[in-house]
C-alpha cells in the first residue's frame, strides 16, 4: 500500500504531533501516511525536539524568530510532502501554500467553528471567549485549510461539556484530550480517501458523516474514549 507522506507544521511542544506519530504507528500497516517532515517557525519548538527523538526529519522555517530559516512551500518540496497538517501552528500560511495544497492541508481548532475562530483566536483566548460567553458545549473542530484563519471546510467536530467549575485551564485540558484523538484518525482518514475535498469546496465523505459527532462522555479515560471514538466511526462505514 501507498502511503501519504505527511508533513507537521508547528509552534509549540508537540502534544499533537506525538498524538499524530503514536496512533499511526499503532495502526502498523494498515495506515494509510507516515509522518515524513516536522517544520516550525520556532527554532526552539519542542516539536522539532520530539520529531528528532522520532527520527524524522525538521526544518526550522523563516519568520522573524528564524530569519534564515527555509521557506515553507521550498520546505514541503523537498521533502515531497502530499499532506500538511497544522497542529498548533501560529503563523498564516501564504496563500501560494494554500492554494497548492487545497485538500491536502489540515488544521485543528480548539473550538466549535465556526465560533470563536478567525485571527487572534488561538490557544487560552478561545477558551477564555469560550467560558465568557456562558456556552455549554466546546470542542476541538478539524478542517481543511484555506487562504483565511479557521475558515476552511469542516470535517469533523466533537463536543466536550464545559462545565460549572471550568476556567481556562481545565477546560483547554478536556478540549485537547479530545483533540488527540480526533485529529490522527480525521488525518488518516484524509490520506486514506476515506475524506476529501470537493471541486464545489464541500466535503466528500465516507467517514465522518455528521460533522458533528456525539458529545465526548469525559468521565471516561483515554483508551475508553478512542474506543468510543472508534465505534462511533466504524458506524458508518
Amino acid at each position: 500500500m501507498t502511503r501519504a507522506r505527511i508533513a507537521v507544521l508547528a509552534s509549540g511542544g508537540g502534544s499533537n504531533l506525538q498524538a499524530i506519530v503514536d496512533h499511526l504507528a499503532a495502526l502498523r500497516e494498515a495506515r494509510h501516511g507516515d509522518v515524513v517532515l516536522v517544520a516550525s517557525n520556532r527554532p526552539d519548538a519542542g516539536a522539532l525536539a520530539r520529531a528528532g527523538r522520532a527520527g524524522i526529519a525538521n526544518v526550522v522555517l523563516r519568520s522573524p524568530l528564524a530569519p534564515d530559516g527555509l521557506e515553507l512551500g521550498a520546505a514541503l518540496a523537498a521533502h515531497r510532502a502530499q499532506l500538511v497538517v497544522l497542529a498548533g501552528y501560529m503563523r498564516l500560511v501564504p496563500p501560494d501554500v494554500t492554494v497548492a495544497y487545497r485538500g491536502r492541508m489540515l488544521n485543528v481548532h480548539p473550538a466549535l467553528l465556526p465560533d470563536f475562530g478567525g485571527a487572534g483566536m488561538y490557544g487560552p483566548r478561545v477558551h477564555r471567549a469560550v467560558l465568557q460567553t456562558g456556552a455549554t458545549f466546546s470542542g476541538p473542530s478539524v478542517h481543511f485549510v484555506d487562504e483565511v484563519y479557521d475558515h476552511g471546510a469542516v470535517i469533523a467536530q466533537w463536543p466536550v461539556p464545559v462545565l460549572a467549575h471550568d476556567d481556562e485551564h481545565t477546560l483547554a485540558a478536556r478540549v485537547l484530550r479530545a483533540e488527540h484523538l480526533l485529529y490522527p484518525r480525521v488525518i488518516d482518514a484524509v490520506a486514506a480517501g476515506e475524506v476529501r475535498l470537493g471541486d464545489d469546496g464541500q466535503v466528500v465523505r465516507n467517514l465522518f458523516l455528521e460533522p458533528r459527532l456525539p458529545t465526548m462522555d469525559s468521565s471516561l479515560d483515554d483508551t475508553e474514549l478512542a474506543t468510543e471514538l472508534d465505534r462511533l466511526l466504524h458506524r458508518q462505514l
